[in-house]
């Protein structure tokens, strides 16, 4: 056992974990207020959902431009700059009564995302010792399942109690709060140097990384058809009024799934994944079978959030182990994945919704998660090996 030298800079950590729960927030918090944009805006309702759709957006194009334009800036200068889009971009839409303006504000908080989401993997392993780079990730990876979990349901109740508007005001507010805490407790570290050649094409060539991509885009693609579609999903158990308690069940499974997640990443990384995606599967599968029973979604969703918690950790983390000093790059295209998975989540799940209802969700959701499994068992080398030892 080696002696670990460094202890945890939690503090930092958590400064990541924060700039995630802002990512996470400014993104979805449009969805649990589209009644109160739609009516102040004067827009139909979908047009209200677009402003998520304007964010994926900016994330999924903005992603790898901007990894590659701020790659030799030191580390905490990439990282106050997103957080100062986040300022800049939640309070323009907090103001503006323009649509075009508003959307022009979502695409470029979307980027700030992008770019913040290519960061944060990367920065937080290179603070620790390689022993401890599992836990670190998963510690800078909580902001998503408590913005899913709590802040999401909060920020719908602050959006009814005081205007949506005011609500994005109170995530710029966070975000001077952020800058002040990356300032006084974030290392810093150097960027690349300009001499280090940057080509996507050998990244993505790695043996490796492709792999761990396409599992993204498989297990996040069926977590999305699923996570969107929830209130028409539920609507055959009625628990159509619960979707809030739904969320919530998932939400607080997921913080459950990724405390486990960091117990076991650095020693069980490919068993980890592979339990995920085989009991999403198989709980996928018995909600198609069950979709009238309250009692099975409920269960079924405390299932399903389980396997999502850590999701995000593992995948960042196989995806790192597999490029090595490449890591930044390789998961800025972990972005772009994830960002089309929900792209494609909100369009694959509407047509399968339009054309042969709601309980056809669920078969597409085991076709994708056995996929995505059968990609993981098969690739036992580069991408998840059995060991970690051999990734490094």
């Amino acid at each position: 056992m080696t002696h670990q030298h460094k202890p945890m800079p939690y503090m930092a950590l958590l400064a990541f974990a924060m700039t995630g729960f802002i990512c996470i927030m400014t993104e979805t918090i449009p969805a649990g207020l589209l009644p109160e944009i739609s009516h102040d805006m004067a827009i139909p309702l979908s047009t209200a959902g677009q402003w998520v759709t304007a964010y994926a957006l900016g994330s999924l194009f903005a992603a790898i431009p901007l990894t590659i334009a701020t790659r030799t800036w030191s580390r905490r200068s990439v990282l106050v700059t997103t957080v100062l889009g986040f300022i800049l971009f939640n309070t323009l839409t907090a103001l503006s009564s323009d649509l075009l303006l508003t959307f022009t504000a979502r695409f470029l908080a979307g980027a700030s995302a992008g770019l913040a989401w290519s960061l944060l993997a990367g920065y937080a392993r290179r603070i620790v010792e390689p022993a401890q780079q599992g836990k670190a990730m998963a510690i800078a990876m909580v902001g998503t399942p408590i913005a899913l979990s709590a802040g999401v349901p909060l920020g719908t109740w602050l959006g009814q109690v005081l205007g949506w508007r005011l609500t994005f005001g109170v995530m710029s507010v966070l975000s001077v709060v952020l800058i002040a805490w990356i300032m006084l407790c974030v290392p810093n570290v150097a960027g690349q140097s300009k001499q280090v050649n940057l080509q996507f094409g050998k990244v993505l060539n790695i043996k490796g990384v492709k792999p761990v991509l396409a599992v993204v885009l498989t297990w996040m693609l069926a977590h999305n058809i699923l996570y969107i579609y929830i209130a028409p999903f539920v609507e055959p158990a009625n628990l159509g009024n619960k979707v809030d308690v739904i969320l919530m069940v998932f939400g607080l499974a997921s913080l459950v799934g990724i405390f486990i997640t960091g117990k076991l990443i650095d020693k069980h990384l490919r068993v980890t994944v592979l339990l995920s995606l085989f009991a999403f599967c198989v709980v996928s599968l018995i909600l198609g079978i069950f979709i009238t029973s309250p009692s099975v979604i409920v269960i079924g969703t405390a299932i399903w959030g389980l396997t999502f918690g850590g999701a995000a950790t593992l995948l960042n983390t196989a995806l790192a182990d597999a490029a090595g000093e490449w890591a930044d790059i390789a998961i800025s295209l972990t972005v772009v994945s994830w960002n089309s998975a929900i792209s494609l989540g909100g369009i694959v799940g509407g047509l399968l919704l339009h054309l042969s209802g709601v309980s056809s969700l669920p078969y597409m959701l085991v076709g994708l998660l056995f996929t995505s499994f059968l990609i993981v068992k098969l690739n036992a080398s580069y991408a998840f090996p059995r060991s970690r030892e051999q990734a490094h």
